[in-house]
């Protein structure tokens, strides 16, 4: 994680040195001489981005306390098995929340109407994805 944190951190100065070129080059353009903000905000907002993943990447590394396994030369491929987290390989709630979800675009495609009821549907399949633990015969 370590080398990726570097490696943002260094797309995070190019994009800013490219932003601050871009503007130059677009203020020395002999038809126009004004800076063309379109290209001027996005890749300022490109190195903005990349400065945001970057910094939770260096924050979530340094929270770990340890170096990592991936970031040693003499790991081995078993150093980085760990605990993933927890998944129900019986839930239901993620497909309905899928489908709910492309609803939603759809209605944004086709029609309002139809965007309201992938959210309702949307809403309720959030509420039953986040409480299938607390509540039947998996209650806790």
């Amino acid at each position: 994680m370590n080398a990726n944190v570097k490696l943002y951190w260094i797309l995070t100065v190019f994009f800013f040195v490219l932003a601050g070129l871009y503007t130059v080059w677009s203020l020395l353009d002999q038809a126009h001489q004004q800076v063309e903000w379109v290209g001027t905000i996005a890749l300022l907002l490109s190195g903005l981005l990349w400065a945001l993943i970057a910094f939770y990447l260096g924050k979530v590394h340094s929270a770990q306390g340890a170096e990592l396994a991936e970031d040693r030369l003499d790991a081995n491929i078993e150093d980085g098995d760990a605990e993933q987290g927890h998944f129900s390989p019986w839930s239901w709630w993620p497909i309905i929340l899928a489908a709910s979800v492309s609803l939603v675009f759809l209605g944004v495609a086709i029609g309002p109407w139809i965007a309201f009821i992938g959210g309702g549907i949307l809403v309720v399949s959030l509420v039953g994805w986040t409480y299938e633990y607390y509540r039947g015969y998996f209650a806790r």
